[in-house]
């Protein structure tokens, strides 16, 4: 453990050293990166120089044990070496934990597409109620919300609907979100009272910045419309809306949120920059979806992941077998029970690659 720790401390050292000289400071791209290892790398320094404050106590405490004749001295002292043994071994569990390789994207924001699947408008009303169970997840968190595009569904809802999350760690807690939900519920269209099973699907990408991925303007092509839905006057009077195309991959990213056709560029560049980035991340998922049994993360969209059951107030999770009886609190924005489950399960998992 000590090796290990002593290691990453020459290479905190060496990154603290290089943030400082003029060639990296002037070189933006390398300059963020070690600016993001410094601070991923910080928590762990910090809890090394405790650990090295807690290994010298319990010498020290040794040592009294060993000399010391008063055995009043001697009692303290074997109080004090059992307390901090229980320490010690504390620390060293949550170092273990922090010495596991992090998913470099979890710090990133994140786009969160929802799609309605299989059940026609029953699945485009619940597809509706997974975005507002985010955005009030989001709200809780202080996380901004920014709507890109959608569509709305014919008796309420959405067919589909994109929003980027911009917070601290947004990617890391929302990627768990990714995969199939499915609702069990009579529908409110249903007169015969019947359960119906419908289902959604939600994406959670890694936001790309423009030093993740380089797109030529000369490689995208630029179309605008009308807006629709929601937005004044400025509705189907104005072309704001944004239709890009790049046209090397073939994909096409809209954005009819904003009324100036400029911030709808700018918004739907950054959905193309990210779905570009979502290639190559990708392959990164799969590999990770072989080791891993739980299938925790891995953003396979066509994994059932979680059922919504109404007339059981009932949420289960289906990759860790976790059920939660309150399911109006869940739709109102409580997720990180499930998101904190998940976690655990996939540190587990992690912690079984590092030592084996």
């Amino acid at each position: 453990m000590v090796d290990k720790l002593e290691a990453i401390k020459q290479k905190f050292d060496d990154i603290q050293k290089q943030m400082s000289e003029p060639d990296i400071i002037s070189d933006m791209k390398r300059y963020i990166k070690l600016s993001k290892d410094f601070k991923e790398l910080t928590p762990i320094m910090e809890a090394y120089e405790i650990y090295k404050n807690i290994l010298a106590n319990i010498d020290n405490a040794k040592e009294i044990l060993y000399n010391e004749k008063d055995e009043e001295f001697r009692s303290m002292a074997k109080e004090e070496l059992e307390t901090l043994n229980n320490e010690r071994d504390k620390l060293e569990e949550d170092v273990r934990l922090m010495l596991i390789p992090v998913d470099p994207e979890d710090g990133k924001n994140a786009i969160v597409e929802i799609r309605a699947g299989t059940g026609g408008d029953e699945a485009s009303i619940f597809a509706g109620d997974l975005y507002r169970m985010y955005s009030k997840y989001c709200e809780a968190r202080r996380w901004k919300t920014e709507l890109i595009d959608f569509s709305e569904g014919t008796m309420g809802g959405f067919k589909e609907i994109i929003f980027n999350v911009i917070g601290e760690g947004a990617y890391g807690q929302m990627k768990y979100e990714s995969g199939v939900h499915r609702v069990q519920r009579v529908p409110q269209t249903e007169t015969q009272g019947r359960v119906h099973t419908s289902a959604a699907t939600v994406a959670v990408l890694p936001e790309a910045d423009e030093f993740d991925v380089e797109i030529k303007i000369s490689d995208v092509r630029k179309d605008t419309y009308c807006s629709s839905g929601p937005g004044g006057q400025s509705v189907n009077t104005t072309y704001s809306a944004i239709r890009l195309t790049h046209v090397p991959s073939g994909i096409v990213v809209t954005c009819q949120d904003e009324k100036s056709q400029m911030k709808n560029f700018e918004k739907a560049m950054k959905v193309l920059r990210t779905r570009l980035y979502e290639l190559e991340h990708q392959k990164y998922l799969d590999e990770i979806s072989k080791k891993r049994k739980t299938m925790v993360s891995t953003g396979d969209r066509s994994a059932k992941i979680r059922t919504y059951n109404y007339a059981q107030s009932r949420v289960t999770d289906h990759r860790i077998n976790m059920t939660i009886y309150n399911l109006p609190v869940v739709l109102d924005g409580d997720v990180q029970p499930l998101i904190d489950a998940l976690q655990l399960a996939e540190n587990a998992e992690r912690l079984k690659e590092a030592v084996s």
